[in-house]
């Protein structure tokens, strides 16, 4: 695997493949880096905070993450940059170091993408539950891609996303290579 340097964005809460989050920049280390971004086109890294806050002094960040891409951005009324971004790859951090602007940045290797397997029987509860979830809050899933419902990586980070588990749950998810091992523990914690 490949190692390479990426800025990092800590926060109390995990990003996910797929997912979308948005942020609210103001501080100096986070305008840098979403410059910088916008210079190469490239991504960051958005991790968990093991200790720390999300301001001020730079926080701990877990050891596994999601680079983040910049979607869309806006300036604020109140002036502050708004970001929205999505979750693209999986990260392992290998070492981290601090710049002078208080910007954690850590040597990464990237993960394995998930392989596009079809939803197991023993999940198949999984994909329903999922559907009926979206349906409920109002979601369109007709005008997404035909049997989504059924591949094993997608269920599982949609999932992740929407049901009520810990970012803590959420991390050890990151660090699962094997989708259907991923798929297992979502079920239990259903259970």
């Amino acid at each position: 695997m490949a190692h390479e340097s990426l800025p990092l964005f800590p926060l109390h809460k995990v990003l996910l493949p797929g997912a979308a989050m948005d942020l609210r920049i103001f501080e100096r280390r986070y305008l840098d880096l979403v410059r910088d971004c916008g210079r190469s086109g490239g991504g960051f890294g958005v991790c968990l905070i093991l200790e720390g806050n999300e301001a001020g002094a730079p926080a701990t960040p877990a050891a596994y993450g999601v680079e983040a891409l910049i979607e869309n951005f806006d300036m604020g009324e109140d002036g502050l940059l708004s970001l929205r971004v999505r979750g693209h790859r999986r990260f392992h951090v290998l070492r981290t170091r601090v710049r002078d602007n208080g910007l954690v940045m850590a040597d990464v290797e990237w993960l394995s993408k998930d392989e596009d397997f079809e939803i197991l029987p023993e999940h198949a509860l999984l994909g329903t539950l999922l559907q009926t979830m979206m349906e409920k809050v109002g979601t369109d899933v007709s005008k997404l891609p035909a049997r989504v419902f059924e591949h094993a990586g997608w269920v599982g980070w949609r999932l992740a996303q929407v049901l009520p588990i810990t970012p803590e749950q959420r991390v050890s998810l990151l660090q699962e290579d094997d989708v259907n091992a991923r798929l297992q523990r979502l079920l239990e914690w259903i259970d």
